[in-house]
């Protein structure tokens, strides 16, 4: 993580990180004021609150209480040398809490992170760089340089030159990476959590029996998403952006709708229209382009290459953002390595939603194959020896598809993870099938997995799939772990053979959609310097629902974008025109505003707390509607999960605008004591906002110009990166 640091007055230090500023400072002792604590007094601080995580981590996966659980730690400096201490944690536990749990409550403080960190003795650094904002080398623990050359099966290039490669990509658009965590608790199972460190929102998690394999994992993760713009989907990207020569690739083409909006025919084909529109609802303002909200430009739209006949057909960027997501997205050493990665994902996805949606029992993968691959099964002999039941299945349902599923079962909770994986080759898929049941999971989150149902509409639910495709944390079910499977085992292969393995492999997965009727659409980026694409499967390989293209599209947000970040500058007729378009869109009243606008407001603050509900609060209170926001007070202090400060101001407006509703009742009579229950600042945040002194309170004033979102301008920063890149990269074709 990085922390940068500022230099304040006197002896005073801010240090900055994520959405985060700590303040140090030093005794008076020590010539500072006392304001803050000290940078050391943060350090041990910082192991007594880890020690204490870990212990509240194995309390609540337990349903231990807490209230009666005290932990203290002290620091005993050897007056000798005041650089050896001796650090000692002692923690008070109930008398009935039972023995298994006492052990495993202090075997949970050894796992502390900032402990092993001490212990394990941390390498400092320290140099000097010409500007820190610049210095973008990628702070990776692996080293690329060394002679070594590690093959794996899918990768064109040895491991080790692959991230080489794909950090000098990162480093050469000025990207800082940082790996935040590694995990790895069982044998032949790596993962790890990388991010950039300027703009965090920004993220991968990799994967892979090896540290190696698992950082070229999320490298390869990291450029694809920066490739297609994943990272900034579904944000606002700023009127600069939104009004430059082009917005997402140089390529892309802007059509302009028909007469009563119809659909340009410039955009899809005849097969993708009886796909996506086909009752005639799709209309061309659904197609607006969300990130730039520019609706005087018309559709964006981006070229894909359809593979039947090379003609290329552009796609809405809505459309991709709204049904695809992150789906059929790699990046590669070559165009093919990233060509199976895609279209294997593809594979995975859907083949697992057609098993699981339809309920089907997959048969066991025989004990003689397994044997053939002895780092999963070392790997499944970890996670039995902790008490984890794991199912190995074939899920080629009948030898059709490239698809292997490992199941694991929490006896401890009943919940059950079912793991998905696919490649060509069914040791690659095996693997990272048990490689992503425990990416970036410790043992203790694997007590959050749903139980199994025999309940159909649970599994076959829409969003239950959503769920398995986000992070695999869906519904199964119980139909899933009968004896009496749907299929025969077949220990399939569809692996390429040489240096052409990867031609083979992308042009055998090709053939298959083209044998199953499903046309494919592929579009190349390698303006960023590196090999990635995007493959579309209409019918086939869409995560939500394609009527939410017409009932639920993420460009709702042009409807409420200008009006929510002008929010203090509205007035009263404005107001009232916002509060109709947020009652009449059905939108979900829990819903955060940071989503339905596409900005990224820091989480800490009340902006990144906003929900619909709370918002028609603010403004029926701007509008001195006290009948209408002493109903929604009550919704939002029943039902809402916000800071303690936002609830307490709640529970005050609640008991003031019950007095005003109340001809019987006069505020001056309750004011005092309002005031020693909740105290004078709140009191007067609740008395300004009755009164139309205060409006919107907490929410600090912006506009479309983002001014005070340092969080969202992050994420604006790390794209104009790319913008820059690609930029650059098409007035260099441009050039005879």
């Amino acid at each position: 993580m990085e922390i940068k640091v500022n230099f304040l007055d006197k002896l005073r230090l801010e240090a900055k990180f994520d959405d985060f500023t700590v303040i140090a400072d030093q005794p008076i002792r020590y010539k500072g004021d006392g304001s803050a604590p000290g940078p050391f007094d943060y350090f041990l601080a910082s192991s007594a609150l880890c020690a204490a995580y870990f212990v509240k981590l194995y309390c609540n996966t337990r349903n231990i209480p807490t209230e009666n659980i005290r932990l203290s730690h002290n620091n005993i400096v050897d007056p000798e040398n005041r650089y050896q201490q001796i650090f000692k944690i002692q923690i008070e536990l109930p008398t009935d809490i039972s023995e298994k749990d006492r052990i495993g409550i202090l075997r949970s403080i050894d796992r502390c992170t900032v402990k092993k960190v001490v212990q394990a003795g941390p390498e400092f650094i320290i140099e000097e760089v010409a500007n820190l904002d610049a210095d973008a080398q990628a702070l990776l623990t692996v080293n690329p340089t060394t002679d070594t050359q590690t093959y794996i099966t899918g990768k064109d290039l040895p491991l080790e030159q692959t991230i080489a490669n794909m950090s000098g990509v990162l480093a050469a658009l000025g990207i800082k990476i940082e790996i935040a965590s590694w995990r790895n608790i069982i044998p032949n199972v790596w993962s790890l959590h990388i991010r950039d460190a300027h703009s965090p929102m920004c993220f991968t998690n990799g994967k892979g029996a090896t540290k190696e394999s698992a950082l070229a994992s999320a490298l390869g993760e990291y450029i694809e998403r920066l490739s297609n713009n994943h990272f900034y989907a579904g944000s606002y990207w700023g009127e600069d952006i939104a009004n430059a020569e082009f917005v997402h690739y140089p390529n892309e083409r802007w059509f302009k709708p028909g007469r009563k909006d119809a659909l340009p025919k410039e955009i899809l084909d005849e097969y993708t229209l009886e796909i996506y529109n086909p009752d005639g609802e799709l209309r061309g303002s659904h197609l607006i382009d969300t990130n730039s909200g520019n609706v005087e430009r018309g559709i964006c739209s981006l070229p894909f290459v359809r593979q039947s006949d090379g003609e290329t057909v552009y796609f809405p960027t809505n459309l991709v953002e709204n049904l695809y997501v992150s789906n059929g997205m790699s990046a590669g050493n070559t165009l093919v390595e990233a060509q199976v990665q895609c279209l294997s994902e593809i594979f995975e996805r859907a083949v697992k939603r057609e098993i699981l949606e339809g309920e089907i029992t997959l048969p066991d993968v025989p004990q003689e194959v397994l044997t053939k691959y002895p780092g999963v099964v070392a790997g499944i002999k970890g996670l039995e020896e902790q008490g984890f039941p794991v199912l190995v299945k074939d899920a080629s349902l009948g030898g059709q598809y490239p698809v292997m599923c490992v199941t694991l079962m929490n006896p401890r909770t009943g919940g059950v993870f079912a793991s998905f994986g696919a490649h060509p080759s069914l040791e690659v898929a095996l693997e990272r099938s048990l490689t992503e049941l425990l990416q970036g999971r410790s043992f203790e989150g694997l007590n959050d997995l749903p139980q199994p149902t025999f309940a159909s509409e649970a599994v076959t639910e829409p969003n239950n799939f959503v769920e398995h495709f986000i992070d695999s944390s869906g519904v199964v079910s119980w139909r899933f772990f009968s004896a009496q499977s749907d299929y025969e085992f077949v220990e399939w292969d569809f692996a390429g053979q040489g240096e052409n393995a990867n031609t083979e492999e992308a042009a055998t997965m090709f053939g298959m959609l083209a044998n199953m009727g499903k046309e494919a659409y592929v579009a190349v980026y390698d303006q960023l310097g590196a090999t990635a694409c995007r493959i579309l499967v209409p019918g086939y390989s869409e995560v939500y629902p394609i009527e939410d293209l017409v009932w639920d599209n993420t460009n709702k947000a042009l409807l409420f974008r200008e009006d929510i970040l002008n929010l203090h500058k509205l007035d009263d007729a404005s107001l009232e025109a916002l509060l109709e378009r947020l009652e009449t869109n059905e939108l979900d009243d829990y819903g955060d505003i940071a989503t339905l606008i596409g900005i990224e407001f820091d989480e800490n603050t009340d902006w990144g707390q906003l929900t619909v509900l709370e918002l028609k609060l603010l403004t029926h209170l701007a509008l001195q509607q006290f009948e209408e926001a002493h109903e929604l007070v009550g919704a939002f202090l029943q039902y809402n999960d916000n800071t303690v400060e936002r609830g307490l101001f709640y529970q005050a407006m609640n008991v003031v605008l019950e007095v005003l509703l109340d001809d019987e009742l006069e505020l001056n009579d309750y004011e005092v004591n309002f005031r020693r229950m909740f105290g004078d600042e709140r009191m007067d945040a609740v008395l300004g906002s009755v009164d139309g002194s205060v409006r919107f309170y907490g929410l600090t004033p912006t506009s479309m110009k983002l001014e005070g979102l340092d969080r969202h301008q992050r994420l604006i920063d790390s794209y104009t990166k790319l913008h820059t890149a690609r930029a650059k990269m098409a007035t260099v074709d441009l050039c005879p």
